[in-house]
């Protein structure tokens, strides 16, 4: 696993705690959104955080959305429990606005598997790459989220303002995107850390209202070049030292052969 992987993991679940412990206000909440950390090499995590009722409503899986019943994180694993869903790990569950919240993360080598896992297949991956994993290559991904699988979760305390999220985290420098903000249609533009984020009421998406994601980025992971450059440096400075370490003593050679020349 890359560098890049360990530091999705820690965060994830850095960000689970947070979401257990406190709630930002001026933060943006989702009742359900997928965050999907991908690397140039194609391999990537995919983290769903969801309220148990909109699992329900939007994937029918068959969990109990009822808020007074905890939440079974076994038969959350159970259900994402495919070889297309990769390596799954879930986290702590939390309470939001009287609601049950869970967080699933997903591990594959290859984004494009995941459209095989059922509880997420209901969106198409593509990831082409040109040329070779340098600087000058470059990554096209695109993702069509399509229509819900319609689960009835029962009565639902839902003010028609729940948002749904797709988050799409790169590491590298992003070329172009499609990001549209939800207010006004307009395009927006990349969080720092590089995350693009698609945005759609809950009402809609349960409408079965599409979203295509688009994206190009370097074919170069920052962090590897960052390495690269790090490295580079490094050896630069070595050297330098070896050099200045090797003219001094050829000079103190040349000193000594001509003061002992002198006293002959």
């Amino acid at each position: 696993m890359r560098v890049w992987s360990w530091l999705v993991v820690g965060m994830a679940v850095v960000g689970t705690g947070a979401a257990a412990g406190c709630t930002n206000p001026l933060a943006r909440q989702y009742e359900y959104d997928e965050q999907l950390y991908l690397d140039v090499d194609g391999s990537a995590q995919l983290v769903v955080a969801s309220s148990i009722a909109a699992l329900v409503a939007l994937r029918n899986l068959p969990l109990n959305p009822d808020p007074s019943v905890p939440v079974d994180r076994e038969r959350v694993r159970q259900l994402f429990s495919d070889p297309a869903c990769g390596e799954v790990t879930v986290n702590r569950p939390w309470t939001r606005s009287g609601r049950r919240f869970v967080q699933i993360v997903l591990e594959q080598d290859d984004v494009r598997r995941f459209a095989g896992c059922g509880p997420v297949s209901w969106s198409t991956f593509s990831f082409e790459r040109t040329g070779t994993e340098d600087a000058q290559s470059e990554v096209h991904y695109t993702q069509i989220v399509g229509a819900p699988t319609p689960g009835d979760p029962g009565q639902v305390n839902w003010t028609g303002q729940e948002l749904v999220g797709f988050k799409l985290h790169l590491p590298s420098r992003i070329l172009h995107h499609n990001v549209r903000r939800i207010e006004d249609g307009e395009p927006g533009q990349a969080d720092r850390g590089n995350i693009l984020t698609w945005e759609q009421t809950l009402t809609d998406r349960r409408a079965s209202r599409p979203i295509e994601m688009e994206v190009r980025m370097l074919g170069q992971s920052i962090l590897n070049r960052a390495l690269w450059l790090f490295a580079g440096a490094f050896t630069a400075a070595v050297t330098l030292i070896v050099v200045a370490v090797w003219v001094v003593i050829r000079r103190a050679r040349k000193t000594r052969q001509t003061f002992a020349g002198g006293r002959m």
